[in-house]
């Protein structure tokens, strides 16, 4: 399976709270940390089928700690929570970071409606 579009840059902001993702049709995204570990295309998180997919509250404070090639198809993020199981395909991505107001409201309204919050519970 080959993407349509290709990576031209991945860069790890300094303080690890965004991850920057340039591609070659000209686009680039900075997709922070707490909406990559709430929308991680893993099944711990998107479950097996729709009806399994997880809400994750109490993510505002999460960082990246790696970010680890896979093959030449996607990239691994490792976040400070110790979550490592997200494939995070180019075409994934991409889709994020054009997607990301929709996307994003749409996980701040899944935390209302749950009476959940993206700050951690003490």
């Amino acid at each position: 399976m080959t993407s349509e579009r290709w990576p031209t840059e991945l860069r790890l902001a300094k303080d690890r709270r965004s991850l920057r993702v340039a591609f070659d049709d000209g686009t680039a995204f900075d997709l922070p940390a707490e909406y990559l570990r709430v929308t991680s295309p893993s099944a711990e998180v998107q479950g097996h089928s729709p009806a399994e997919r997880k809400t994750v509250p109490g993510k505002r404070d999460v960082a990246i700690i790696a970010v680890e090639p896979v093959g030449n198809y996607a990239v691994k993020l490792v976040f400070d929570d110790l979550h490592d199981t997200g494939i995070y395909g180019w075409d994934y991505l991409y889709r994020l970071g054009a997607e990301q107001a929709e996307k994003w409201q749409a996980y701040l309204d899944e935390l209302a409606a749950k009476g959940l919050s993206r700050d951690r519970t003490r």
